[in-house]
């Protein structure tokens, strides 16, 4: 058996039976990969897979408890503190555990981060990934990639025949998970009114209401909800997790169908500021904007594991570039604590 990866050989082995395994670490990025067997009389036979997106051996999803970094926990205090408006942010380095937020619970407007929650309902009700170039595939690249209102719109419509059946369907989804303070749907008071969520007794990351920004109604969600939605699609790619273990629909092929659309996001602020100087990290995020908020969530892969991050910003006169900065600021911070 030969693996290519872009025409170049990367692994050989002799097959014995009817099947075989490969562990390979891969390049970050968009990748085409081909597999050739080759029988004792030099006969050949082979197959080519594209839209495959790499990642490093350490972004290989495990299950671990969420526990305080104490010393992370600072420095995330520190940049909150540092923008001139209400922020909300949570971190965990998914590959130990170990992380830090700050006014995490805090409702924010959602934006367009919710598309991301809607891509998950519709997943689940779907038998396997959208065929290439069906109206679900251009819904969800749509409504991801191009982060396009009429395409989450479709969705919720394709989802429940209305957008606000799609909404409360979204919205059981979301509580099947866990998360808790996350509405695609207005229509009710949000904030600090929801019952509190009881916290285990060893010292975990803090999830708690700090400051709460003033906004009103609407589709709403926190940084500890976003994070919580990123961390479920990622464990749900190996059938773990709060996916993996409900009835949700969303399967390993479906969840990293998932993680390639995000993966193809083509902005580079936000969290993915740091791709600039760091060419082998990989952000798989979904980003979303008002004018008075702006917001990013997603992970953040590098050959140290992953992170799971969501930034969060509230300012009536508008949160400006110093909101993408805190995003990557955060996301740099979180890289260099973890780098281990």
């Amino acid at each position: 058996m030969v693996v290519k990866v872009n025409g170049r050989i990367v692994s050989t082995l002799r097959a014995r039976g009817g099947s075989f395994v490969a562990d390979l670490d891969l390049p970050p990025g968009e990748l085409t990969m081909r597999v050739e067997t080759i029988d004792a009389r030099g006969r050949r036979a082979g197959r080519t897979v594209r839209n495959l997106f790499g990642l490093p051996r350490a972004a290989r999803p495990r299950v671990r408890a969420p526990r305080l970094d104490e010393r992370f926990q600072r420095e995330v205090r520190r940049l909150a503190a540092g923008f001139p408006g209400t922020a909300g942010i949570y971190v965990e380095h998914l590959s130990s555990g170990a992380g830090a937020a700050w006014n995490a619970r805090a409702t924010f407007p959602g934006a367009s981060t919710l598309k991301l929650a809607i891509a998950v309902a519709l997943l689940g009700r779907v038998d396997g990934p959208p065929t290439p170039g069906s109206t679900l595939d251009r819904i969800m690249r749509g409504m991801l990639i191009a982060s396009d209102n009429d395409a989450a719109n479709r969705g919720l419509i394709y989802l429940g025949g209305s957008t606000s059946g799609g909404g409360a369907r979204v919205n059981a989804s979301m509580r099947a998970i866990g998360l808790e303070r996350t509405e695609m749907y207005g229509g009710y008071l949000l904030g600090t009114s929801l019952e509190p969520v009881r916290e285990p007794a060893t010292r975990g990351i803090p999830l708690n209401v700090v400051s709460q920004p003033g906004w009103g109604v609407g589709k709403a969600t926190t940084a500890a909800d976003l994070a919580r939605l990123h961390r479920a699609v990622w464990l749900a790619s190996a059938g773990l997790g709060p996916l993996g273990r409900s009835r949700s629909g969303v399967g390993p092929a479906e969840a990293r169908y998932l993680l390639y659309l995000l993966a193809k996001v083509q902005t580079r602020s936000k969290l993915a500021r740091v791709t600039h100087r760091r060419r082998s990290v990989v952000v798989l995020h979904k980003a979303g904007w008002i004018d008075a908020g702006r917001h990013d969530a997603g992970l953040v892969v590098s050959r140290s594991g992953v992170v799971v991050a969501a930034v969060m910003t509230y300012r009536a006169s508008g949160p400006g570039r110093r909101a993408d900065v805190l995003a990557g600021d955060v996301a740099e911070a979180a890289l260099r604590r973890f780098r281990g």
